[in-house]
């Protein structure tokens, strides 16, 4: 007699199923189909992890540079001044984007005293 799985192959068919709910087409019913998509989607899911962490640090860049513009300075030369100052070698640039976006003038005052410290 033939062995056809039963329920261990519809187990694993509803699993697949229930990742790929909400694509379109068969992607989303079919389990061949379905199967393709969900494999693609993770591959995509990993390599955004990774592109996300770029586009964070590139985000806090542009938020510090507007900021420090403001102050008359520009962004390398504020990062290059900032790492010489002994108090503020060890603020990082989510901090500083932070610091910009919801304090400004706080910010504006740190630009102005490594400014005078530079």
């Amino acid at each position: 007699m033939r062995v056809k799985g039963g329920v261990v192959t519809r187990r694993r068919h509803k699993k697949m199923l229930k990742l790929s709910e909400g694509f379109r087409g068969k992607r989303g019913n079919c389990f061949k189909h379905s199967k393709l998509g969900v494999h693609k989607a993770l591959q995509y899911a990993y390599r955004d992890r990774k592109a996300k962490k770029r586009v964070m640090r590139s985000l806090w860049i542009v938020r510090i540079n507007a900021a420090v513009r403001e102050a008359g300075m520009s962004y390398s030369s504020f990062i290059s001044a900032i790492r010489k100052v002994p108090g503020f070698a060890e603020i990082n640039r989510k901090a500083l984007a932070e610091m910009a976006f919801s304090t400004p003038t706080e910010f504006g005052k740190l630009v102005e005293s490594v400014k005078a410290a530079a």
